[in-house]
This record gives C-alpha cells, structure tokens and sequence, in this order.
C-alpha cells in the first residue's frame, strides 16, 4: 500500500457523514507506518475505542469505511477466528464489527457486519510480522494468504457499497 496523507483519508470515507468524518482521529505515527506491508489501512479511534476504521486501496482509488464494535465486556475463554484474515486469535482479540452501508441505505440504518482481528492488523498477521498467542492451523505461505485476505476484504466492501 502507497503511504496516505491525513486529507487523502478523511475523503475516502463513503460511510460517514462530513461532521463524523472530521472527528476521526488519525493513527498515531501515521507518517511511519510501514506502508510497504500493508494491505489496508486499519485502526481503532484512540478517543472513541469502539470505533475503527478501514482505508482500502481499490483499482477506482481508495476507499474508507468506519467501522463500530461493543465495547468489551467481562474476558471469555476460547479462540476465535478473524473473517478478513483467517488468523485464529483468543476470543477476546476478535470482535465483531459493524459497518454502516454507503448511501441510502446507510442512512436508514442498515448495517454489514464481520468479526475482524481487534487490532486490525491483518496485514502484519498473514506476512509473519505480528505473532498471535494462538498456534496456527493454516499452513500456505504469506503469498496466498496476502491474495486471500485481498479476497475476503473485498467482499466485506461490496457488502458494504451493496
């Protein structure tokens, strides 16, 4: 992914309205993030914790989508398993996200949802660079996870433009 300016951000947002979109809090280090190694842009609003966000590099350009998870609640036992990655996590380091629809659905409402690595650092679980607690099961290479989670991310977006 090619680095993104604050500005180039805020205006990929086709979810948000104008007054949500100025409210974002950019990630913190935005201008050292390893860009290199990213599929999307991912993070979680340092003011508002149960909020996320999306930016992914499209052939049309790039598109935004704020994201809404619940807050969490007392720890759970378990694994659970990220929708856009497929790296299996303890439950409580997957959460399941809402993203309101573009457009006129959106502002009746409607809402598309899929559980997402927390951190939403999916990029840096499938190329090795971030280690999960969780022992893995899949055994293919970065390579075909990389084109996978390209897939997977892509249907959540049309999900979302639908």
């Amino acid at each position: 992914m090619q680095a993104l300016s604050a500005d180039e951000i805020r205006r990929s947002f086709v979810n948000s309205s104008k007054s949500q979109v100025k409210a974002i809090t950019m990630p913190a280090g935005l201008n050292e993030l390893p860009w290199e190694s990213l599929d999307f842009l991912g993070w979680r609003d340092a003011k508002a914790p149960a909020r996320g966000y999306l930016v992914v590099p499209r052939e049309d350009g790039v598109l935004g989508v704020a994201l809404s998870t619940a807050a969490t609640g007392k720890p759970r036992r378990g694994t659970g398993l990220c929708d856009v990655c497929h790296t299996a996590h303890q439950v409580t380091d997957v959460a399941l996200f809402a993203a309101r629809r573009a457009g006129a659905a959106g502002r009746e409402g409607n809402t598309v949802g899929t559980y997402i690595c927390a951190d939403l650092a999916c990029s840096l679980y499938v190329r090795g660079l971030r280690d999960p607690e969780v022992p893995q099961g899949e055994t293919v290479s970065p390579e075909i996870r990389v084109e996978r989670l390209g897939q997977r991310l892509e249907t959540f977006l049309s999900r979302v433009l639908a």
